[in-house]
């Protein structure tokens, strides 16, 4: 049973991350097999003060 997770900043919609789902599991299925049924996927909203890059978190970086 294939796992896909996903770790994202916060701040998509439902809607988005329906999108998101529906598009990864038929990319999956398309490319490796199996059945839409069999692949789980796991989203998990990381806020901005909590990821950082070359030590700097990306809620202090400016947009763009």
């Amino acid at each position: 049973m294939p796992m896909i997770r996903v770790e994202m900043f916060a701040g998509r919609t439902v809607e988005q991350k329906r999108a998101l789902v529906k598009a990864l599991t038929e990319a999956f299925v398309a490319t490796a097999g199996g059945t839409p049924a069999s692949v789980q996927i796991i989203l998990t909203d990381i806020e901005k003060s909590a990821w950082a890059t070359a030590g700097v978190f990306a809620a202090d970086k400016p947009p763009g």
